[in-house]
């Protein structure tokens, strides 16, 4: 498979004018699921509902011109909510911009050097636990709006968020938690009416049409909307340089150097979300997705959209299914999305204005219940401790700290933990006095018990010999009372040795050495085999010495018995 594949072009060779309807179908609908999610998410970042929109367009777009799946469609996602937010507070808009450019440039780069297939070895429960995280994170931010408290500067930091908040419900605005409400049974009931109508667009449509009936004739106007608080999106933005907020005796490269964890956590996020997405619409349309050119995709997405004032953005689940739910099997269905929302833009954006901030609110908090995925967490329990361990740390962390030091301790946790699953696995058998040919899978020639001869001991390594489990044979051989005179080590199932495994049969064969003992390897692998010489373990041990069978060695081992007499 290439590293750059466009789905597009290749879709394109057999495509019909039955499939291009079907398309733009879909195309369309997905453009209207797509305008208050987009608008919604915008805002909840700290830019707005221009800038939501922008994202995904221009990012939307790319992806689907661009991109390695057939129905991916792009755009900003809830997953970069806190992220975006938290960057903004500290660097500003500018800083934000950069650090999402930097964050499509390594996305770019991981799709060169073809780590699409790496990506998705991340564990499972971390990506849960930070799924999570952020969903209980995004339900906290939107109490402000459901509860029209009209905070200006809420902190950031999740305990200290709720404490000034139940320090301020009493002055809570029952009309925007009404319509808050109102906005939450519309999105939770509307696919019991229709599941082709996404409920959200619904509950904007009528919470803000009931908004404005109160405002210009029932005389309530203190129901806070976006054109309450944000400028209204009045076309497409013209292309332009970020600026960075740049200290004093700072330099763009200290900049950059400051920005670059923030923009490590964008790419990671962005890889995860969208290869993750991919994989779930590869299973509903029986295709399958070229991650490495997806990952482009995304880079260049990421790398463009910021000219244009727009935030990062990733492959969304939501509006990928309803894509495919709707028909599109192309990318034609993503380009025609973008084209629908950019109408939107020109043609409806001062309408935007009429939307309550407490209906956003209702929609989000949907969002970040679908997201929270607490069916998968209540699942995990009945998986191993340590896995549910790994989800609860990283949910926790993404909560109380952030998301770059929650998956970095999540990740962290889950390799320990599978270090010690896979040394745990790997054992180190003694044999007796005799080997049994029938329990062998081995190269045994004879049906009858192979006898070890006195003053030798055979020993097996079943597993991968790596770091994890050096120290095993160093408390075996503390075990061994009477020194023998040769050591046969089986390595028939050993997969791979590892650096620090070598050193430790070299300081092995080394120690066998002084005391007098002949150190003779059997059933070493072809793969193991080169490791060690090319590791010039012929030094510490002769080639003749390291045998492909059991019975060879054997014969080895009588060979030194004699040449010792």
């Amino acid at each position: 498979m290439k590293v750059f594949e466009p789905k597009l072009f290749s879709t394109l060779k057999n495509y019909s004018k039955e499939r291009f309807t079907t398309d733009v179908m879909a195309g369309i609908i997905v453009g209207i699921v797509a305008i208050p999610l987009a608008i919604a998410f915008g805002i909840a970042s700290g830019v707005g509902p221009t800038e939501g929109l922008v994202t995904a367009i221009i990012a939307g777009f790319v992806i689907s011109f661009l991109g390695g799946s057939k129905v991916q469609i792009g755009g900003p996602t809830g997953a970069f909510i806190i992220i975006v937010y938290g960057i903004i507070q500290q660097y500003g808009i500018g800083g934000l911009l950069v650090a999402t450019i930097i964050a499509g440039i390594l996305l770019i780069l991981m799709g060169v050097f073809k780590l699409g297939n790496v990506i998705k070895f991340v564990p499972y429960p971390v990506i849960v636990g930070f799924t999570a995280g952020i969903a209980i994170t995004i339900f906290s931010t939107q109490m402000n709006d459901l509860f029209g408290l009209e905070l200006k500067n809420a902190p950031a930091n999740f305990i200290d968020k709720w404490i000034v908040y139940f320090k301020n419900f009493s002055f809570a605005n029952f009309w925007a938690l009404l319509f808050g409400l109102l906005s939450i049974l519309i999105i939770v009931f509307t696919p019991k009416i229709s599941k082709k109508i996404p409920g959200s667009l619904i509950a904007i449509i009528v919470v803000t049409l009931l908004v404005w009936v109160l405002k210009h004739f029932g005389q309530i106007t203190n129901i806070q909307t976006i054109g309450d608080l944000y400028n209204l999106p009045s076309g497409v933005p013209v292309p332009a340089l970020p600026t960075l907020q740049i200290s004093e005796g700072e330099t763009i490269i200290d900049m950059i150097i400051k920005l670059f964890p923030s923009a490590f956590t964008i790419a990671m996020l962005g890889a995860i979300e969208s290869l993750l997405s991919a994989m779930v619409a590869d299973g509903v349309v029986g295709d399958k997705h070229n991650s490495n050119t997806e990952l482009i995709a995304q880079g260049v997405a990421n790398v463009v959209a910021p000219f244009f004032g727009g935030i990062p953005a990733t492959g969304a689940i939501a509006r990928t299914m309803t894509n495919i739910n709707n028909g599109g099997r192309s990318p034609v269905a993503g380009i025609v999305h973008a084209i629908t929302l950019v109408l939107v833009l020109l043609f409806l954006g001062k309408l935007v204005g009429y939307i309550p901030m407490a209906c956003l609110a209702g929609v989000l908090i949907m969002v970040s219940y679908n997201m929270s995925g607490w069916r998968t967490i209540v699942a995990l329990r009945k998986s191993p401790k340590s896995d549910f361990a790994v989800m609860l740390v990283t949910l926790i962390l993404t909560v109380l700290l952030d998301l770059t030091v929650a998956i970095e301790i999540g990740l962290l946790m889950a390799v320990v933990i599978f270090i010690r699953r896979t040394s745990e696995a790997t054992s180190i058998k003694i044999f007796g006095r005799e080997i049994d040919p029938k329990q062998e899978s081995d190269f045994v020639t004879s049906e009858e018990k192979l006898i070890i001869p006195k003053n030798v001991e055979v020993y097996e390594i079943d597993g991968p010999y790596f770091f994890g489990m050096a120290n095993k044979f160093d408390d075996i051989m503390m075990q061994v009372g009477k020194l023998p005179k040769v050591r046969i080590i089986r390595m028939r199932k050993v997969p791979f040795i590892d650096s620090t495994g070598i050193h430790n049969l070299e300081t092995l064969c080394q120690s066998s050495h002084r005391k007098g003992i002949t150190v003779i390897l059997s059933g070493v692998t072809m793969q193991v085999r080169k490791t060690l010489m090319k590791a010039d373990f012929g030094k510490i041990i002769p080639e003749e010495c390291i045998c492909s069978h059991i019975n060879i060695a054997l014969k080895k081992a009588e060979e030194v018995l004699k040449n010792n007499e």
